[in-house]
């Protein structure tokens, strides 16, 4: 029996053309990293992705998103998704309390770790400089806090939870418990760093653009050698472009100095990028790492949020918890 969301996607896929309705919504991720419930259509007229956006999302948050991708589209970057309209002419369908969209579903695989190529990684990181220079002019609000404050507002909010006396305290049967309490050793230490990497850029006063904030690996598709499509627009915000590029290269190549280098080197080619933006984003790559293994324990066992698909979670804090591990001190 379909659940109740699914009954909503049917719904608002009705007031779609008919193009959008040629083939039964596929669940994919109804809960994922961010409380998005996804459906995939794949017809004659091609492959489409709904979205049903978390409860909490805003019509002028999606709006937004909306209008980025539409502009790169319209300025020739295909790897950006088409997002189409309602029969009424709008981006956004409200039903169930939530706001929903309908958008090309772009081809190829996340599969840079499988596949990892110095051609792979100037394609990706080329197609972010791209991106970046075409969203430099979007008229948009150029002020509010940027990446590193708001990962110095959650380190303070992380060291009130912890003197509080809170720590994880996963079941013995859980069977990310290891790891969590591997994770619990080393946070100390690297959280204490945190501060001093930031500090530089604390209270100057940035140039802020609109940015993915997400581009992690899972978000960069390739079809073979070619770049399929940047994907996942939610956590577009007003940032620095810097935070992209250290998200970016963080995951994909991690702590490889050649790759850092080599991606560098291609998002130059499009995008300015000066050398005190390279060194805020190897500090926004390091402290990402840390905050990111902290974030994850709060999220798993203080404010106690479901996952569908538990394995991936296992996946995505191993491999910060395996960084945070590998890191160096300085």
């Amino acid at each position: 029996m379909p659940s109740p969301l699914d009954l909503d996607a049917s719904a608002v896929l009705a007031r779609y053309p008919s193009f959008c309705r040629q083939a039964t919504p596929l669940p994919l991720d109804h809960g994922g990293f961010s409380g998005t419930a996804l459906w995939h259509l794949d017809g004659s007229a091609g492959s489409f992705g709904l979205r049903a956006w978390p409860p909490t999302e805003t019509w002028e948050r999606v709006r937004f998103r909306h209008r980025l991708m539409v502009t790169a589209r319209r300025a020739g970057l295909l790897f950006v998704p088409t997002v189409f309209a309602a029969l009424d002419g709008a981006t956004v369908v409200e039903r169930g309390g939530r706001l929903w969209d309908v958008s090309e579903w772009m081809p190829g695989r996340a599969d840079f770790h499988q596949h990892p190529s110095s051609g792979r990684l100037e394609t990706a990181a080329s197609a972010l400089a791209q991106l970046h220079a075409v969203w430099r002019s979007v008229p948009c609000e150029r002020t509010g806090p940027c990446a590193v404050q708001r990962r110095l507002n959650f380190l303070d909010e992380w060291l009130r939870l912890v003197r509080s006396g809170w720590r994880p305290s996963p079941e013995v049967a859980d069977p990310l418990h290891p790891l969590v309490e591997r994770a619990w050793r080393m946070l100390p230490s690297a959280l204490e760093r945190v501060p001093s990497r930031l500090q530089r850029w604390r209270d100057d006063a940035p140039r802020l653009q609109p940015c993915l904030c997400d581009l992690w690996h899972d978000n960069v598709l390739f079809d073979g050698d070619r770049l399929g499509g940047l994907i996942d627009y939610g956590a577009v915000k007003v940032d620095r472009v810097a935070v992209d590029v250290a998200r970016l290269l963080g995951s994909l190549v991690k702590d490889d100095a050649d790759g850092w280098r080599c991606g560098l080197q291609a998002y130059r080619r499009y995008a300015s990028f000066s050398a005190d933006d390279e060194e805020l984003a190897r500090a926004l790559d390091r402290t990402g790492v840390a905050l990111g293994v902290a974030n994850w324990l709060r999220w798993l066992y203080q404010e106690h949020r479901l996952f569908t698909d538990r394995d991936a979670v296992s996946r995505r804090l191993t491999e910060l918890v395996e960084r945070l591990q590998g890191e160096p001190a300085g």
